[in-house]
C-alpha cells in the first residue's frame, strides 16, 4: 500500500498518516492535488435538478485506486445524508481501528455535527477540519464530482424523478469502477488497480514464505 492513502467522502477527505507517524504536510497535500491536474477547482458538490426538485449526491472514494465505495442521493443535505454515505463506505471497506485514519473535511455543518463526529470516533477515525479559503482541500473529491456531472448528469438531462437519478448513478458508479480509465493510476480502471495491488501483495507474501 502506498505511504499515503486518502479517502474522499463527498467533500470530505480522509488520509492516512505517513509511515513515521507524521501527517502529510500542507505542501505535500498541495503537490498531491497538483499531480491530479487540478489547479483551482470550483465548488462542485453535485446538485441535480429534477422535475420533482433539487437532489444532492455524495460519493465515498477510496483514493488509493480512486474507487467509489459508497454513494447516496438525497433530497436534503441533512446529517443523515452524509452519514448514510459514510456507513456504506465503512461497511464496504471495514477499516482497521488502529488510529491511523484521519478524516479531513471542510467546515460544512454536516461534517462538524455531533452525530457525524461521534460516528467517526466509533469507527476509530480521527476527525480533522480544513482551513478556510484553501482550494486544494477538496480537489480530488471535486474532480470526481465534476466527472459525474459531465459524463452523466449534464449528458442525460433533463431528469424527471429521484428514482431515475438513483438508477443512473448506480450504473455510472459501476461503469466508473470497472471501465473508466484514469490517468493518475496508469490509464486503468479502479477495480483493475486494486486487483493488481492485491496480486502483487500475494506474490510478495508467497516469495517471503518460500
Amino acid at each position: 500500500m502506498p505511504t499515503v492513502m486518502r479517502l474522499c467522502i463527498g467533500r470530505l477527505d480522509a488520509y492516512r498518516m505517513l509511515d513515521d507517524g507524521s501527517r502529510m504536510s500542507r505542501e505535500a497535500h498541495v503537490r498531491f492535488c497538483e499531480g491530479l491536474g487540478v489547479r483551482f477547482p470550483r465548488s462542485t458538490h453535485p446538485y441535480v435538478s429534477t422535475w420533482q426538485g433539487w437532489l444532492y449526491v455524495a460519493f465515498v472514494i477510496d483514493v488509493f485506486a480512486r474507487r467509489i465505495v459508497g454513494w447516496r442521493v438525497s433530497s436534503s443535505m441533512r446529517t443523515d445524508f452524509v452519514l448514510d454515505a459514510l456507513e456504506q463506505a465503512l461497511y464496504a471497506r471495514q477499516p482497521e481501528r488502529d488510529g491511523s485514519l484521519v478524516c479531513h473535511s471542510d467546515r460544512g455543518s454536516q461534517y462538524v455535527s455531533i452525530r457525524y463526529t461521534e460516528r467517526l470516533a466509533e469507527a476509530g477515525i480521527e476527525p480533522s477540519v480544513g482551513s478556510k479559503g484553501d482550494s486544494y482541500d477538496n480537489a480530488l473529491a471535486e474532480t470526481i464530482n465534476g466527472l459525474y456531472k459531465t459524463e452523466l448528469i449534464h449528458r442525460r438531462a433533463p431528469w424527471k424523478t429521484r428514482e431515475a437519478v438513483e438508477l443512473a448513478t448506480l450504473e455510472w458508479v459501476s461503469w466508473f469502477n470497472h471501465h473508466r480509465l484514469l490517468e493518475p493510476i496508469g490509464y486503468i480502471p479502479p477495480a483493475e488497480a486494486e486487483a493488481n495491488y492485491y496480486r502483487q501483495l500475494a506474490s510478495q507474501v508467497t516469495t517471503a514464505v518460500a
